[in-house]
């Protein structure tokens, strides 16, 4: 019996790869915010309902998990809006368009100067010889006028002196994070938003819960002082860098920070 070839063309290479780039990024997006089992389970529903639609055709069930999917995009969006509200946001990043930018004059991301950092890091290491718990966001290309609107405004240059007065244990500013915008300390005192992660370390406190949670819902950089152990660490895209030296808080600080 005759059966026919299908040959890929160049539109379904690329249908294919498009449909695997968004999986993937759906998929690092769920790993970042906790909801890796939803993401999971929501795969496992889309394929049963493709088997049973398409590969068996059973009409009754098949009318069921369509109306079932009808519901449950409005659903999905109500309860994943801050994962699409993020994911929308990195698509319209002012990042995004400079890259391209970059690329099409041939110019390369320049980086922070060195004058801007040290500040930053010198008082990250007194504060950690202390054990003075601190909290240090930096922004990127998401605006952060929503946290720091929830502390105290500053706008003052970046001196290590005053960062490490704002975070002293009798100021009142020391509970809330200080954020960092265009080279200036903009504000302290603030609220960020807690991450609900259940993978992260039980010894790790609210202020690492905090600064994961606003390095998941931006692209800012989160520094944390550990009051409990004067550990340095960083959180960064939905990840952690504990227990970092001198040098590599320099070197994240430095390579990475092009926007404050």
């Amino acid at each position: 019996m005759p059966f026919n070839i299908y040959i890929l063309s160049f539109k379904d290479i690329l249908d294919i790869l498009l449909v695997a780039f968004l999986l993937y990024k759906t998929y690092k997006l769920m790993k970042s915010s906790g909801s890796i089992n939803i993401f999971i389970g929501i795969l496992v529903f889309i394929i049963i309902w493709v088997i049973v639609s398409q590969v068996l055709q059973m009409r009754l069930l098949g009318s069921i998990f369509d109306k079932l999917v009808s519901v449950g995009v409005i659903a999905l969006i109500v309860l994943f809006q801050d994962e699409i509200r993020h994911f929308l946001l990195s698509l319209g990043s002012r990042h995004r368009s400079n890259s391209l930018f970059r690329f099409l004059k041939g110019n390369k991301k320049n980086e922070t100067d060195r004058e801007d950092i040290m500040p930053i890091v010198m008082a990250c290491l007194n504060m950690s010889k202390g054990k003075v718990g601190a909290l240090i966001v930096i922004e990127k290309d998401f605006p952060l006028d929503d946290i720091v609107r929830t502390g105290d405004v500053i706008d003052a240059n970046i001196n290590q002196r005053l960062i490490e007065n704002i975070f002293f244990k009798n100021s009142p500013l020391h509970d809330g994070a200080m954020v960092i915008s265009h080279k200036r300390i903009k504000a302290a005192g603030c609220i960020l938003p807690v991450s609900h992660n259940l993978e992260i370390p039980k010894e790790l406190g609210l202020r690492h819960r905090a600064a994961l949670g606003v390095s998941q819902e931006t692209d800012a950089m989160a520094i944390i002082v550990s009051e409990e152990t004067g550990g340095i660490s960083i959180a960064y895209h939905g990840q952690f860098h504990l227990k970092l030296t001198a040098e590599e808080l320099e070197r994240m600080l430095t390579s990475d920070s092009s926007n404050q």
